[in-house]
């Protein structure tokens, strides 16, 4: 049989990925998004044109999710779970040099919204499930292939309902693989890559301020706008202090190791220069932060408005959200009321056992010199929906990266984009991984 016969882990993805592009599934947030359902159509296409039977489930109207189960050769074993989101963030088409649905090919990389998050990825899970499929290879496992809508915005109408409302497509799975790690970076003149542990809890608080409504020209000292101005200077100006978790003590220590450079929590920047770019995901993880992103009060200069209101984000380091939540109330102070518009978990899991093995034993086959460190992500991912079942979550989307690329600057940056060659060796490390498990 010819080599053309079946294509390799690897050959489909870059289509894949460009046709994914092409697809504008932007996610505007407050239940208003497009494209999923067409994404979700073209993903379970491709699966059953394999012969994979596929399960669709809408939990709005064009709000779909989708999901495929390979199955193993060993019914008793624990299922594993593989799975991305179909939803990108908007593109503000006039600041991108390339069209931002257009998925051109230019210097070696793919250009466009969903390049890096997280339709690469989607694309190695297609490419790699049509693999298998066609060569009628069987992992030892069930290998639970999914597509989520609604990551970008809450994952209401994703991740969370499915899990709420067809817990069945999960049974057997207790791990799952899915953003954002398993990308390499420079570190001490070796190549890294930072296997995703734990992530972040995620609180998107609005604070609220009444007062006494009045003429602008009056005397006033319930003025709701001063209250809510001072509370949030407070929480904008508060350090957090530095507290590091398992996960990232493990992480500091083992750069300390690859650089010889200490860590010191009163400077943290020494350490944090020696990665890179990567700093801009690793630096917020050393402590809990809380960011005011919006605040609105009143509809006339003259007029002193009833009520306040503002717009805060925090990321809390994982078991500290009713600590955090505490001292976010006393910097607002006691006038100040917090109603939640997101609360979200923070997750850290051991960087051990079987699954992390067979990741590290995956990147390894395909870059034998690889050093592979845990680390914490400072947002978060539909793997947090899933924790409530019983499934312990990673991030792992394998990607040999060149030295200059400005990685992080990807995720929902302008001109994002992703190497071909990158790609291509994440399919192969992927397949190796779902096939060895």
């Amino acid at each position: 049989m010819s080599t053309q016969a079946h294509p390799t882990p690897h050959d489909e993805a870059v289509e894949i990925t460009r046709n994914l592009i092409r697809i504008d599934t932007s996610n505007y947030g407050s239940g208003d998004a497009k494209g999923e359902r067409r994404a979700a159509e073209y993903a379970a296409g491709l699966l059953e044109e394999v012969g994979l039977d596929t399960t669709l489930v809408e939990s709005a109207p064009g709000r779909a999710n989708v999901f495929a189960r390979i199955p193993g050769t060993d019914p008793s074993a624990d299922a594993l779970l593989v799975h991305g989101h179909l939803d990108v963030v908007p593109a503000m088409a006039e600041d991108w040099s390339v069209d931002p649905f257009a998925a051109e090919l230019r210097d070696g990389m793919i250009w466009g919204r969903g390049a890096v998050d997280m339709k690469d990825m989607d694309a190695m899970m297609l490419s790699v499930a049509r693999h298998i499929q066609r060569t009628g290879q069987r992992p030892k496992r069930d290998i639970v292939i999914g597509f989520f809508a609604d990551e970008e915005a809450g994952m209401e109408y994703g991740s969370k309902w499915v899990a709420r409302n067809h817990p069945e497509i999960f049974d057997g799975v207790t791990d799952a693989i899915s953003e954002v790690g398993g990308y390499s970076a420079t570190i001490g003149g070796r190549r890294a890559y930072l296997l995703q542990t734990a992530e972040k809890g995620l609180m998107w608080l609005q604070l609220h301020a009444q007062g006494t409504a009045g003429h602008g020209s009056q005397v006033n000292h319930d003025n709701p706008v001063t209250t809510l101005s001072r509370a949030m200077a407070n929480i904008g100006e508060y350090q957090w202090p530095i507290e590091l978790t398992k996960t990232t003590r493990q992480f500091l220590d083992a750069v300390t190791e690859l650089t010889g450079v200490e860590f010191d929590p009163q400077n943290p920047q020494g350490l944090l220069d020696e990665l890179g770019s990567v700093a801009r995901f690793v630096g917020a993880t050393l402590q809990n932060t809380s960011n005011p992103t919006q605040l609105s009060s009143g509809y006339k200069t003259n007029v002193i408005p009833g009520s306040a209101v503002a717009g805060l984000d925090v990321r809390y380091l994982p078991e500290q959200r009713e600590i955090v939540l505490a001292k976010l109330q006393e910097l607002a102070g006691e006038k100040v009321r917090i109603e939640f518009e997101s609360d979200q978990i923070g997750l850290e899991v051991p960087f051990s056992g079987s699954v992390v093995d067979a990741m590290v034993d995956a990147l390894q086959v395909h870059d034998p010199d690889a050093v592979v460190l845990p680390y914490m992500l400072s947002a978060g991912t539909d793997n947090k929906s899933l924790d409530p079942l019983g499934i312990t979550g990673y991030g792992f989307v394998p990607l040999r990266l060149p030295e200059e690329l400005d990685f992080p600057a990807m995720f929902h940056g302008v001109d994002e984009r992703v190497p071909v060659d990158s790609l291509e060796f994440g399919a192969d490390v992927l397949h190796t991984l779902l096939t060895n498990y």
